[in-house]
């Protein structure tokens, strides 16, 4: 009967070693009894961007890049985006199991009647620029909602940990809708607690002067259906940053805060952007042949919205975008100028031998930027969309890894590559400094 176990020879030594395999991995630890001497520090593995380490064990979302899989615990993301709500999901994430409707009557209202906010947070929000951008003025808001409510430290509290989860899930639309607002030179509207949540942010988002103000059915669902499928992505940059911040067991306030500032960057989420500026550089359908041939040179274009660390398959998100594009065009009345150019582009990367071998096919992001423009949402705005909805997966994450035994404070080890030991050089002995000074590959034992 085969041994669950890796058998390891050291060639430097001639030493052979046997390690466990449990769920297709081993433990790093159990590397560090390989040594060349006695005393030294063991075997570490090198690994940037955790491109083949898991740092947790999750029950969470499951993803399967190459089959092009997304589950939130068990349910595929496509059936929820057609049958569940927003709300849904995010108590599917926190509490593993889909309510009860009577679990989600409670829900929906703990979550309601939590999204107005301090009236200190307005002043607070007033405070800033009035070309401030939206994404930084959520970031510092949602670090600030720190210091209102300064119990949330206690996070091994269970009753304390789900009362704050409630409240950012609740305030974070409010915060998004108020930093469009000052953005615009707009007065705040208030949360209301007649109407859905999706709905309440957009009527935040979008209300002028009207005593009552209405959003087409179709266009509240059309975005419930992106806030679910953003809702969670398992171990990205954002939700890393959660763990990691949380792992020192900070408060969620600042951890989400710190999670939205790694949403921030163009890499993560403001991808969708990026595509949208791509298509408007690229023109118009007959432009498209020379974008394409740039791209494959190498040389100056690239292509986004295609291809993912991920997915080594179609992106399911992106199969459930692309059905809501077309619906959301049709409701609004105009279909986008750029909108040819995105299916000739798509078109031609699922056919084109050089796409298709290095399985570059649409993600999420390559239609998102174009609904949220049919919206009449400005680009800055993009990544607090995201932000809004991951807040319940980063929650969900956090708490999970709160209370898994396993986890201690988050320490990466390095590789150390700086000088050895010298001695202290005194002002008037010192020459300039060389551009590349000398280095030597040496491992931290910290």
């Amino acid at each position: 009967m085969a041994k669950e176990t890796l058998t390891i020879t050291d060639n430097r030594t001639g030493k052979t070693y046997e390690v466990p395999v449990t769920e297709d991995t081993i433990k790093a630890l159990d590397l560090k009894q390989i040594h060349v001497e006695e005393g030294d520090f063991g075997l570490m593995t090198y690994d940037p961007a955790f491109m083949n380490t898991a740092s947790c064990r999750s029950a969470i979302t499951y993803i399967d890049g190459d089959k092009g899989i997304l589950r939130y615990r068990g349910y595929p993301v496509d059936q929820l985006a057609e049958k569940a709500t927003y709300l849904e999901c995010a108590y599917l994430l926190i509490n593993g199991e889909l309510p009860t409707q009577s679990q989600l009557d409670k829900y929906t209202s703990d979550v309601t009647h939590h999204t107005f906010v301090h009236e200190n947070v307005r002043t607070f929000i007033d405070g800033f620029r009035y070309d401030a951008h939206p994404m930084g003025m959520l970031v510092a808001t949602v670090s600030a909602l720190s210091t209102f409510y300064p119990e949330a430290k206690h996070v091994l509290d269970h009753d304390i940990r789900r009362q704050q989860m409630v409240r950012l899930i609740a305030k974070m639309p409010t915060l998004a809708a108020w930093s469009f607002r000052h953005s615009m030179g707009m007065p705040f509207v208030y949360p209301s607690n007649e109407v859905s949540y999706t709905e309440n942010f957009l009527q935040m988002m979008k209300r002028i002067a009207e005593p009552k103000f209405e959003v087409h059915p179709e266009i509240v669902k059309a975005l419930d259906v992106l806030f679910i499928l953003h809702a969670d992505h398992e171990q990205n940059c954002s939700t890393n940053v959660m763990r990691s911040i949380g792992s020192s067991r900070a408060d969620p306030y600042v951890a989400v805060a710190g999670a939205a500032a790694a949403l921030y960057g163009p890499l993560h989420g403001g991808a969708n952007e990026a595509v949208l500026r791509m298509l408007r550089e690229i023109g118009s359908v007959s432009n498209i042949p020379a974008f394409v041939k740039e791209v494959k040179s190498g040389v100056g274009a690239r292509l986004m919205g295609f291809g993912h660390r991920v997915y080594k398959n179609y992106d399911p998100r992106a199969k459930v975008i692309k059905r809501l594009a077309d619906q959301v065009f049709d409701l609004v009345g105009k279909k986008s100028p750029l909108l040819p150019v995105a299916l000739e582009l798509e078109r031609i990367a699922l056919t084109d031998d050089y796409f298709v071998s290095r399985k570059l096919y649409p993600n999420v992001d390559f239609y998102s930027g174009l609904i949220y423009e049919a919206l009449q949402i400005p680009a800055d705005m993009f990544p607090v969309l995201f932000a809004i909805p991951r807040t319940s997966g980063w929650l969900a994450q956090w708490e999970e890894m709160l209370l898994d035994k396993d986890q201690k404070i988050a320490r990466p080890r390095q590789i150390y590559t700086g000088y050895e030991e010298r001695e202290f050089i005194n002002m008037d002995k010192r020459s300039p400094a060389s551009a590349q000074p000398a280095t030597t590959s040496k491992r931290e034992t910290d």
